[in-house]
């Protein structure tokens, strides 16, 4: 499997495949690159290379105890992309992986990247502030931690049930993909989830948002459970230079795996435009 090994010996795991204008999708917390294989599928299929990785301290990268914040994530990114020489680059991010795409793409060298996309996407900020009353509640992301301590097998099976909306009357609900769910999470690190939640949660992406000079698309759900919109994607979309904000009635924080027909084609559309 392939691997690169950042300078402070943390060894990243990624998938390469297919060729062409490179994409790459940073995932959410706390799963991995599976949770693009719909994406992955489709782009490689229509001649793209595709690159995944998994954040360090998830899926089969290092379960490590240290460098899980944000500047460390995207200092691992800025070296996925020297390892691969990626260049012209489309970054699509997803929940926390939206805040590494924002803060990659803002940072990165110019010709690295074409064009960036955020689903369902943490950025601004989540944590309720005076300077950002529409928050959540520190209180929230607490609890997020007490659970994960108590029971992090448990909490996962509980957090996935919202993440897909499978909580709704109208769900049509797939084992598969809460057992899928609850694998990826169990793969990565106790010590690194426990730390991203700060790093999902407490970021500030205001800047990094007004730095970024490629066009953004902006995608998410109106009943996304997880990462409410009115505090993010209709925040994001003020912030950003070029950007295009499509909001989906009904769908889940986790679109991408239910309605992987409609958001795929938006983001080839994107991408081809």
């Amino acid at each position: 499997m392939p691997y690169f090994t950042t300078d402070d010996g943390t060894e990243i795991f990624y998938k390469d495949w297919g060729s062409g204008q490179p994409i790459v999708f940073h995932h959410g917390w706390p799963l991995s690159s599976d949770d693009w294989d719909a994406q992955l599928l489709f782009f490689v299929a229509k001649g793209y290379r595709v690159i995944a990785h998994d954040r360090r301290g998830h899926g089969r990268s290092t379960q490590t105890a240290h460098g899980n914040d944000m500047d460390t994530y995207v200092a691992d990114v800025i070296a996925l992309a020297t390892h691969l020489d990626l260049k012209d680059a489309v970054h699509v991010g997803h929940s926390t992986g939206g805040g590494e795409v924002a803060r990659y793409v803002a940072r990165s060298d110019q010709g690295r990247v074409s064009k960036a996309v955020l689903i369902g996407a943490v950025p601004p900020i989540m944590v309720q502030s005076a300077s950002n009353p529409g928050g959540l509640p520190i209180q929230v992301f607490d609890g997020f931690r007490a659970a994960l301590s108590a029971n992090r097998a448990q909490f996962y099976k509980e957090v996935a049930i919202p993440f897909y909306g499978y909580n709704r009357t109208d769900a049509k609900i797939s084992e598969g993909v809460t057992e899928n769910w609850w694998r990826q999470g169990m793969m990565g690190g106790a010590k690194a989830h426990y730390d991203c939640i700060e790093a999902f949660s407490e970021t500030d992406f205001t800047e990094d948002l007004k730095e970024i000079a490629v066009p953004v698309l902006i995608l998410h759900g109106d009943d996304d459970q997880i990462v409410p919109i009115g505090d993010s994607a209709e925040l994001s979309i003020k912030l950003v230079a070029d950007g295009t904000l499509k909001i989906y009635k009904g769908y889940p924080h986790g679109m991408c795996t239910t309605h992987p027909e409609v958001i795929n084609e938006d983001l080839l559309a994107f991408i081809k435009a």
